[in-house]
């Protein structure tokens, strides 16, 4: 068996290594573009910020000890020109010495993964425009920074434009944000961004939402950025994350099947058309693990997977790639942004029933020193309960309830499920009921029924006619702080004393300040007679659509 694997980093790089765990026989060449055959991709922005001080450490592993371990024949600064399917040999050129040869496999692995995607503007090839794709691209960076380049402009405000946004404050470089959307972190809920938003600006970045870039200029002062509204920034080091496309020329030339947004086709097991060519990685059409549809979410994880299910399927396991969860975590200066799952976006697109709730707990018990807050939104199917996707955003502790609910959407459990999670707790870590389980007790009785619950939007977007009685039952110097216009205030603790006071022939939409005396208030007017639902999150979630 001889198997050839073109790139490497995450797919490439385990697809080699599990082939070479499975069989001791086979030949396995790998042929990488550039002169790094595996390195830490999601690391490069803290090498710029110095967070990762020596450059070696980004280095995963390297051609030499692939060659001394696993017996791999790793050819670095080789880039493939095509692939002759039916003579099954690809085309190398030597890109030190430009010399051509032709090297035959049996089994032909493609992971090219993604590069970074470079809008035909004017300017754009000036220097000083970057973008972040490998370890050539870092350095090129970083000597910049340490020039001192004025102010840095971030085109894109995903993942990796805000990294490099927090790290080129960490260097204390000046830094403005641009990003089309009305919203950073695309993939998120527009509400959860709200306070990266506000981290960002605190930290003095310049944030500008729903703008675009439409030309770069040399300026006496550095590049200048027009946007399309007519303004324009200027700064000495400009780059571009407006996403990444998949690399699939070899493939297209090679008349495999791609999609609609080029990303190569390929089975459960990796496979593409051709049964002897797979595919993973950053450059492969994926299955969205929870609707189902085609998808491209190039994350490090789903790439490392696939590489492994490849290798198993080539030398006679069954394996299986289950589709992409899209769980993905980002650190933007003191706060924590995840996400796993569909989005209420992406769900509203699918045309999917899906009910959501939102809660707002401390990530450990507040008596012990140290508590920070988060917001913790899930969804879920209306009829069975079953998890559809989850959101959070704040201080510590993001990260392990997303995990946590990641392996809860993965087992297809549901949010009765999270009612009796038992996770760890001590007064340090979590809390008796920890989050989780808190948006379980919350899910589950607005299925149930015991706790009606209205969406915001719904009382926000209501006509004249169809407006519920806001009631806002927080203490009067909470309503005086700031509440939601047309609410009046009964204090939860006043209530029973106060029901003459509640209009009996109007739907109440009652809130507080993240639900919890909301869902009580709620409870005593039902019981009362009364039509009420409690107002998802509270006054918190109110903020946070507000932005």
């Amino acid at each position: 068996m001889k198997l050839l694997i073109v790139g490497g980093v995450a797919g490439g790089a385990s697809a080699a290594a599990r082939a070479r765990r499975l069989s001791e026989d086979a030949e396995i060449v790998m042929l990488e573009r550039g002169p790094d055959v595996s390195f830490a991709n999601c690391g490069l922005p803290y090498y710029v910020g110095g967070e990762i001080a020596k450059r070696e450490k980004l280095l995963v592993t390297t051609p030499e000890r692939l060659r001394a371990r696993f017996r791999i024949d790793v050819r670095t600064r080789s880039s493939v020109e095509a692939i002759d399917r039916r003579a099954k040999t690809v085309r190398v050129r030597n890109l030190a010495t430009g010399a051509e040869y032709d090297e035959s496999y049996d089994k032909l692995i493609l992971a090219p993964g993604a590069a970074p995607i470079r809008p035909p503007l004017p300017g754009l090839e000036l220097p000083g425009i970057f973008t972040l794709r490998n370890l050539e691209d870092v350095d090129r960076i970083k000597a910049a920074v340490d020039r001192g380049p004025g102010r840095a402009v971030v085109i894109g405000a995903g993942f990796i434009g805000l990294e490099l946004v927090e790290n080129f404050v960490r260097r204390g470089v000046p830094t403005t944000v641009v990003e089309l959307q009305d919203q950073v972190l695309p993939p998120l809920d527009k509400e959860m961004t709200t306070p990266i938003v506000a981290a960002l600006r605190e930290k003095g970045v310049e944030v500008l939402l729903g703008q675009s870039a439409e030309a770069f200029e040399a300026g006496p002062e550095g590049i200048v950025v027009r946007l399309k509204s007519g303004e324009s920034r200027t700064g000495g080091l400009v780059i571009l994350g407006v996403g990444v496309r998949p690399e699939n020329k070899l493939a297209v030339e090679a008349g495999l099947a791609v999609g609609p947004r080029g990303g190569i086709r390929v089975n459960a097991q990796m496979q593409t058309e051709d049964p002897d060519v797979y595919a993973v990685g950053d450059a492969v059409e994926v299955r969205d693990f929870m609707l189902g549809e085609p998808t491209q979410v190039p994350l490090a994880g789903p790439a490392n997977r696939q590489g492994r299910i490849a290798a198993d399927h080539i030398f006679g396991r069954q394996a299986a790639y289950r589709g992409t969860q899209a769980t993905a975590v980002v650190g933007v200066f003191h706060l924590t942004a995840a996400a796993t799952g569909a989005s209420e976006k992406a769900l509203r697109r699918a045309n999917r029933p899906y009910r959501k709730i939102y809660v707002h707990p401390a990530n450990h018990a507040g008596y012990y020193p140290g508590a920070e807050g988060m917001t913790l939104k899930v969804l879920f199917d209306p009829a069975s309960g079953k998890l559809l996707g989850a959101q959070a955003v704040g201080g510590g502790g993001v990260d392990k309830r997303i995990d946590v609910l990641a392996v809860a959407i993965q087992a297809g459990l549901t949010v009765y499920a999270l009612e009796e999670m038992e996770l760890a707790y001590a007064p340090q870590y979590g809390s008796a009921k920890d989050p989780v389980n808190m948006a379980g007790f919350v899910a589950g009785g607005l299925l149930r029924g015991d706790h009606p619950q209205i969406d915001l939007e719904a009382v926000l977007g209501a006509s004249e006619a169809e407006r519920s009685f806001l009631l806002d039952v927080r203490g009067a110097d909470e309503f005086a702080a700031g509440h939601i216009p047309g609410a009046v205030n009964i204090p939860v603790d006043d209530l029973r004393e106060r029901l003459s006071e509640v209009p009996r022939d109007r739907k109440l939409a009652v809130y507080c300040q993240v639900g919890q005396r909301g869902y009580l208030a709620t409870r005593i007017l039902l019981q009362r007679g009364f039509d009420a639902a409690n107002i998802g999150g509270g006054y918190k979630t109110y903020l946070l659509h507000r932005g």
